[in-house]
């Protein structure tokens, strides 16, 4: 397979703007990377909705509809919904984009996991903090458990399907793909399946290259053909990670939401410039990326006029 598909996840729900500049906040700014990091060779963009004035994680669809309106005025990737939100935040309001807003793609969270945000400050020395919010909802994940539970993964099943929506299924952990193969098993989420190995997550599994070959053998030994993967990766294990999938055969998943660096100790000012840098790996790799249209192909989306 010479061509990958490179997606661009531009802001999540991860980071907070005390720690970059460039983290993009309100719908422009959110909507203006996406659509750099869609020039830059990034076929998906991976979509998440603040609040403008805080930078908070928010579930706003007129947010999303902004955010979703400003990209395919310019341009037409294929647009990745969150249905993970910001941590904490309900699950009825973490699905609600997918009926509202109807995406080709959105993220699918295979199981509950511990997602800890609570050891960054210390590690960042912050000090100051731009917004109240921010201290706690990091801190605050040192109790908390994101939650997806076999009922809330059935009924966000139902809902993708009724959308017409593909679910990128998020693997934080090899048990996942266990899940998701009850899903599939139950007719609730079709073939051929898509899923993304998120690494590096403290409560998920551990960025190596060993593990990367485990999740990738055993979603093989659970779909076979009937699958396409990607793998993105938690701050410094992003390019690492990246390359390493890559060379099995991976798509690839970069942008400010996994980490806010270009290289060591150089916050990147884009999402764009970590497409830039994947796609000069790909390149020397011997590797291309693939088109809007390339990438709804190979993941069975209908392809755009």
């Amino acid at each position: 397979m010479p061509k990958r598909i490179v997606s661009a996840a531009v802001t999540g729900g991860i980071h907070t703007p005390t720690m970059s500049p460039h983290l993009p906040v309100t719908p422009k700014e959110i909507a203006d990377d996406a659509i750099a990091a869609h020039k830059a060779g990034a076929a998906v963009v991976h979509i998440h909705a603040r609040d403008p004035k805080t930078g908070k994680p928010c579930a706003d669809m007129d947010v999303y509809g902004e955010i979703f309106d400003r990209i395919r005025s310019v341009c037409d990737p294929v647009l990745c919904a969150t249905t993970g939100g910001g941590l904490g935040m309900p699950v009825s309001e973490r699905v609600k984009v997918v009926p509202t807003h109807k995406p080709e793609l959105a993220s699918f969270n295979a199981g509950s996991v511990n997602f800890g945000l609570f050891d960054i400050p210390d590690r960042m020395n912050v000090t100051e903090w731009k917004h109240d919010w921010e201290k706690d909802y990091l801190y605050g994940t040192k109790d908390l458990i994101y939650t997806n539970t076999f009922k809330s993964m059935e009924e966000f099943a139902v809902a993708f399907s009724e959308s017409g929506t593909k679910p990128e299924v998020e693997i934080f952990d090899s048990g996942m793909i266990n899940n998701l193969a009850y899903l599939v098993g139950k007719g609730l989420i079709a073939r051929p399946v898509y899923l993304q190995f998120v690494m590096g997550i403290l409560g998920g599994i551990p960025a190596t290259i060993e593990n990367l070959m485990f999740l990738a053998q055993t979603a093989e030994r659970a779909f076979g053909k009937d699958m396409q993967w990607s793998v993105c990766a938690a701050g410094r294990h992003q390019m690492p990670m990246c390359t390493a999938g890559l060379l099995m055969g991976s798509h690839v998943r970069v942008g400010l939401e996994d980490s806010l660096l270009i290289e060591r100790g150089v916050l990147a000012k884009s999402s764009a410039e970590q497409v830039e840098k994947v796609i000069r790996i790909m390149r020397e790799l011997n590797l291309d990326p693939a088109t809007p249209n390339e990438a709804r192909e190979m993941l069975s989306l209908p392809v755009h006029s």
